[in-house]
């Protein structure tokens, strides 16, 4: 990610986390004094976005001042963490809500339909203002994951005016957990695919989106290569795939030549632009393929 993306990126997830942190205690102020559990547990979803955003901004700032030395990476990782933390903050909430909803569903309690419905309805906006801030072509892992939030909240948001729209207008006042205990069971999936491939990364599993070997038969079909070893590819932080091999060459073959085509080949066919490659001679010993 390019600098000015990176600062595009901080700018706007400012605004979204300020949009965010100012409202979340009057959705939860009115969703108590009204009694909607769906607006209490949007106002939940809202709080998880906040965090999520911040975290958000915190990687990208953290990733953009990184500090070589020890950390010969940087703080790329910490977006992956900050994904992670995500996801389990929407299992938290997402749980909670269904829990709470489902308890209601035998004995709903009156609720105040008008200042649900106005703040119901500020919700949307903000949260149709922040989903088009984050939407950029150059996304990440963990912006991927502030925007999943704010979709969640986005539709937490119309299934809370449209219960209370059903309860103004029938009095069917079990609409409120019904919607509650849908939008809580909506973002479960969406939040595992994202642990998924948060989990994916950690563990420095080859990126699904790679053929580990045709890359290594790709490789191994050069000029001059005649095998090819020791080879590894994971993800560092999402969009940044990393890649180390051993090429041995023929005894007479230029290596320089073998690296340029081996880097030329990565990048053009499987877009690797951060590639670690030992070039070694045929004749050369005491270089073996590690156990692991």
């Amino acid at each position: 990610m390019s600098q000015t993306a990176t600062a595009q990126h901080s700018r706007r997830l400012t605004i979204v986390l300020v949009m965010l942190v100012a409202f979340i205690g009057v959705e939860l102020v009115t969703g108590l004094l009204t009694g909607s559990l769906s607006l209490i547990s949007d106002a939940a979803h809202m709080g998880t976005d906040a965090l999520g955003v911040g975290m958000a901004l915190a990687a990208v700032v953290a990733a953009r001042g990184s500090v070589r030395g020890a950390r010969t990476y940087g703080l790329y990782r910490l977006e992956i963490l900050a994904a992670l933390a995500n996801t389990v903050l929407l299992f938290v909430v997402a749980g909670y809500v269904v829990w709470e909803a489902i308890g209601r569903w035998s004995d709903p309690p009156p609720i105040s339909t008008g200042p649900m419905l106005i703040v119901a309805a500020v919700g949307l906006l903000i949260n149709l203002i922040g989903f088009r801030l984050i939407k950029v072509e150059d996304e990440s892992l963990n912006l991927r994951g502030a925007r999943l939030e704010l979709v969640a909240d986005l539709l937490g948001s119309i299934g809370v005016i449209a219960a209370a729209v059903i309860v103004r207008s029938t009095g069917w006042l079990i609409a409120d957990p019904i919607i509650a205990t849908a939008l809580g069971v909506f973002v479960l999936p969406r939040a595992f695919k994202l642990g998924r491939e948060a989990v994916r990364i950690l563990v420095q599993a080859a990126p699904s989106h790679l053929d580990v070997g045709r890359i290594n038969e790709s490789l191994a079909s050069l000029p001059r290569v005649v095998d090819v070893h020791d080879l590894h590819v994971w993800t560092l932080t999402s969009g940044m795939e990393v890649f180390s091999a051993h090429l041995m060459i023929e005894d007479d073959a230029d290596p320089h030549s073998t690296l340029d085509s081996a880097r030329f080949m990565l990048q053009e066919d499987f877009k690797i632009r951060h590639a670690t490659l030992q070039v070694e001679p045929r004749a050369h010993t005491g270089c073996t393929e590690l156990s692991w």
